[in-house]
């Protein structure tokens, strides 16, 4: 027996060669599905965005079905995981992911699909429970206040800047003029400012009232928060 008959039967004896019968196909599917579902589940509760997307969220569950489907057809013959590797390699997905979340929510209904093929239920269950308990804790985790966005127009004049300052200051923790800009006798000016929620009706209504404002919006947005 020559050395490439021994390394190709070492090689070959760690695949399983016998058939997975029909009894554990169905069952790591169920189990799968279910764990899908739960997937399902936790990214509707933990996903607030004004624009749920549902279909990427049901996308979810069906890949983890057909990964653990691949998984089973490949696990048992080194023929057909060659042949599917090729196949796989051509596909090209270029959806763009907007919300780190929804990576890791991808992420999670893949692994859940291989883990399920490759018949560890149960780490899968576990690594579920752990994962949940883990967004569920970072999700209610307390975050600092982003700032507002203050944006001010009107007629320049002398003494505004100062007169919109004394109000700005006196009702926000901290402020920042981000641009000011004057055209053909108009003023623009942006302010980041930190300001607590029961002066901001104040501030509007106080800096509204001056001489030249045409117009006054206190803005918040949901960008990253600077310390």
């Amino acid at each position: 027996m020559t050395f490439q008959d021994i390394f190709r039967k070492s090689f070959l004896s760690t695949y399983d060669t016998s058939a997975t019968s029909t009894s554990q196909i169905a069952a790591a599917l169920l189990i799968t599905a279910l764990l899908g579902l739960y997937i399902f589940a936790c990214y509707r509760i933990l996903t607030r965005r004004t624009f749920y997307s549902k279909s990427f969220n049901t996308s979810l569950v069906a890949l983890a079905v057909i990964t653990a489907a691949i998984i089973l057809t490949i696990q048992s013959s080194i023929v057909i995981s060659l042949g599917m590797v090729g196949a796989l390699s051509i596909v090209r997905f270029r959806t763009a992911i907007k919300d780190p979340m929804d990576l890791v929510f991808l992420f999670w209904s893949i692994s859940v699909g291989i883990i399920c093929g490759a018949g560890l239920a149960e780490i899968a269950v576990l690594a579920s429970l752990a994962v949940t308990v883990l967004l569920f804790i970072l999700d209610r985790l307390p975050v600092a206040r982003a700032p507002m966005i203050l944006v001010i127009n009107g007629s320049l004049r002398e003494g505004l800047d100062q007169e919109i300052e004394k109000i700005v200051r006196s009702l926000s923790s901290s402020h920042h003029i981000k641009t000011r800009s004057i055209t053909d006798g108009q003023l623009s000016l942006v302010t980041e400012l930190r300001i607590p929620e029961e002066n901001g009706q104040k501030l509007t209504e106080q800096i509204s009232s001056l001489t030249g404002i045409t117009s006054v919006s206190l803005l918040s947005h949901d960008g990253e928060v600077t310390f």
